[in-house]
């Protein structure tokens, strides 16, 4: 909205030339984190207050760790405050024209409507539970495929008119259409490596990809700021991609496709960056507000979306290896005690206790040990992903 104000301001008269800046997309950038930093420091302590009030507050699991039975009670459903400070922030100061950050946003939003709905139950109900898996991936994976579908052919072409184009020559054409080498699987350490996916390929690969780091980081979400670090520093990591891929100098120098628009995406990772530190003001130990399931299935979503548009799926992997083991550790678990439960007549567990975070503080570490460990490992995962921009 900004941009276009200052280039309305250029227009009118030459006085107004240092409006130029705005043209500048890593100035948008540090103004969307500032705004959104803002933001959430500024209407934080009135949303806590509110959420109090509403006696919105984190239901505990019977079966949880005894440390964990004083935190009943403290709001959860912060993960608006972040989603606000993000939308504001990057509707201000992104070019509305650009497609990538507008299917980010309705990704994020509607993953967090998802998570909102699951954490009113869980207050409203007293459920601890909250949304029933079953209804809550009917929901995630909807969202999921038809942002994969147009994904799909908005990667592969520049312009609106083009995408349903391309849409119609592939129904035409019986669900069989060539896409450009840009939309294929990019292979990381490897110089120019494309596996060619196709559309029902790309289209799977995106839903898992975005369902799957919206669950993983939902997964995680199980300390006091253990998940939101994460997600700044893999959210700020990605942001790095995507003004890559959408320059055509930076891109064709580290043999990087080409994707007009995406670099506009830094907008949106840099809000999402300072929307997630104003929000560790108020989650870092002990807590005084939960994200809830509104903000981890979110910025999960917004994650996994942003890493198929510069087309750093496997990089995603990497740099976000801690919501990939806290996933697989749950889904270990579940098998593993199923398996033996129905050979053995009795449920076996491998870990003490899942997801991860929890197995760590039954075997004697305490929770900020868990939370700051889990970050320098995230920090260091995402050095390793940003050496793929180099190291080809």
């Amino acid at each position: 909205m900004l941009l276009t104000l200052a280039q309305w301001l250029q227009g009118l008269s030459p006085e107004f030339g240092y409006f130029r800046v705005f043209q500048y997309i890593t100035f948008r950038a540090v103004m969307a984190a500032l705004t959104a930093l803002l933001i959430g420091l500024l209407a934080g302590p009135a949303v806590i207050r509110r959420l109090t009030a509403l006696k919105i507050g984190q239901p505990v699991r019977g079966y949880g760790l005894e440390s964990h039975l004083a935190k009943s009670g403290t709001p959860t459903m912060g993960g608006v405050l972040i989603l606000m400070a993000i939308a504001v922030s990057t509707l201000l100061w992104f070019d509305w024209s650009n497609r990538f950050v507008w299917i980010v946003l309705v990704v994020t939003l509607g993953f967090g409507a998802i998570g909102w709905v699951d954490d009113w139950r869980k207050v409203v109900n007293k459920d601890p539970e909250g949304m029933r898996s079953r209804e809550k991936y009917f929901w995630q994976s909807l969202i999921g495929l038809l942002a994969a579908l147009y994904l799909v052919f908005c990667i592969s072409e520049n312009s609106n008119l083009r995408v349903f184009e391309l849409f119609v020559q592939w129904i035409r054409s019986g669900f069989d259409v060539d896409l450009p080498p840009k939309a294929g699987l990019l292979v990381p350490f490897v110089k120019e490596v494309s596996y060619p996916l196709g559309v029902l390929g790309f289209v799977v690969l995106t839903y898992l990809v975005i369902v799957g780091s919206s669950n993983a980081v939902n997964l995680t979400d199980g300390l006091d700021g253990l998940a939101i670090m994460p997600v700044v520093m893999v959210g700020s990591a990605l942001g790095v991609f995507a003004y890559v891929t959408g320059s055509s100098v930076y891109s064709k120098y580290l043999f990087f496709p080409y994707i007009p628009g995406s670099g506009e995406l830094l907008i949106f990772c840099a809000a999402m960056a300072g929307a997630g530190l104003a929000f560790l003001w108020f989650n870092t130990h002990p807590a005084q507000v939960f994200m809830g399931d509104v903000g981890a299935l979110a910025l999960g979503g917004a994650l996994g979306t942003i890493a198929v548009i510069v087309r750093q799926e496997i990089v995603l992997s990497i740099m976000g290896g801690i919501f990939v083991v806290e996933a697989l550790s749950v889904m270990l678990q579940v098998s593993y005690f199923k398996y033996t439960k129905r050979k053995y007549g009795e449920g076996r567990r491998i870990l003490r206790m899942a997801p991860l975070h929890h197995h760590f503080e039954k075997s004697g570490w305490r929770e900020t040990q868990v939370v700051v460990r889990f970050w320098i490992i995230t920090m260091l995962l995402c050095l390793v992903g940003l050496s793929t921009l180099k190291l080809r």
